[in-house]
């Protein structure tokens, strides 16, 4: 299946929206790094430097692009710099296919034996328990059976949200309320699931990073209890970033990377920022697939990152 074949109409014009503060961003910067320049000289790639740094992209990965495009402008002895929204469109798409697992088609999920089983960590405030929410519609959309679990049981608007969504997109939410234990509320959900024959369980967690010792025990602990009913759970520990703290972002990623074992990420709200650079960044360094951005506020706008197009929204003209 081509990438252009499942990607719809509705979906590319709601990722244009979505990044359209980020690319303006860019663009603005871009320009007036290249204005009176007729080539890519090394004074524009050290502007270039500067701009994809300043647009979130991360020291790391900026380097290896501007790298790439050193490389390019050696091979080729002279590029004009209209030309230099294709390359570096080619070479961030080209560094990301390299450095990053397939993209996923739409919200699909591998065959397992018994429910498949999210756990969804991050911090409070980045989006984690409305990412849930409209990634358990969406699963519900492709006529999948979705339990969620309220598990961050620390913060009360976190349960209450959770119900919340379960009731908008009537899907069933296991919960005990605030201040019980999360190890108990995981096991009940998937017990549930189990029982029920789900085919997807979404775990809330605690959104805080308190220690990474408690972090660790807690998870620990929720992976026990899982495991009593599904053996090979979790199946995914994803980890909600909030796109909008840009380098932030980053350091969430780290902390909890070096916390927990992470298998993928959800970047959300980079329709209200002009940080969607730190999709490219988080996509290249951190050896973990970025698998959903969030573009805006309906449900429709939690979409799966595909590389291709996401790279082709932020450059276009």
């Amino acid at each position: 299946m081509g990438l252009k074949s499942f990607f719809s109409k509705d979906k590319k014009e709601s990722l244009d929206k979505g990044l359209e503060k980020s690319k303006q961003n860019f663009f603005t910067k871009l320009n007036k790094a290249v204005v009176g320049k007729s080539t890519v000289d090394a004074d524009v790639l050290d502007e270039l430097e500067e701009v994809l740094i300043t647009s979130d992209v991360g020291v790391e990965t900026t380097v290896k692009i501007i790298d790439r495009i050193e490389e390019r402008v050696a091979k080729d002895k002279y590029l004009n710099t209209s030309e230099l929204n294709q390359i570096l469109r080619e070479e961030i798409a080209g560094l990301l296919s390299e450095n990053n697992t397939k993209d996923l088609v739409d919200f699909d999920i591998p065959k397992v034996d018994g429910p498949y089983v999210i756990l969804v960590v991050g911090v409070n405030g980045v989006g984690k328990t409305t990412t849930i929410g409209k990634l358990a519609a969406q699963f519900k959309a492709l006529g999948k059976n979705v339990i969620l679990g309220a598990a961050d049981t620390f913060r009360a608007a976190a349960v209450e949200q959770l119900i919340m969504w379960g009731e908008r997109v009537d899907v069933p939410v296991v919960s005990k309320g605030m201040n019980t234990d999360p190890a108990a509320v995981a096991f009940e959900a998937a017990k549930r699931g189990k029982e029920e024959n789900a085919d997807v369980v979404i775990i809330d967690t605690a959104g805080r990073l308190h220690t990474k010792v408690n972090l660790m025990n807690e998870l620990s602990k929720i992976k026990n209890v899982v495991q009593k009913f599904i053996p090979e759970a979790p199946h995914d520990v994803m980890l909600v970033l909030d796109g909008s703290t840009g380098q932030n972002a980053f350091i969430q990623a780290k902390e909890f990377t070096k916390a927990t074992e992470v298998t993928s990420l959800a970047v959300t709200k980079l329709d209200g920022t002009a940080k969607g650079g730190v999709v490219i960044g988080i996509s290249d360094q951190f050896k973990i697939p970025v698998k959903y951005i969030g573009v805006g506020e309906k449900v429709k706008d939690l979409q799966v990152f595909n590389k291709t197009e996401f790279v082709d929204s932020f450059f276009k003209n």
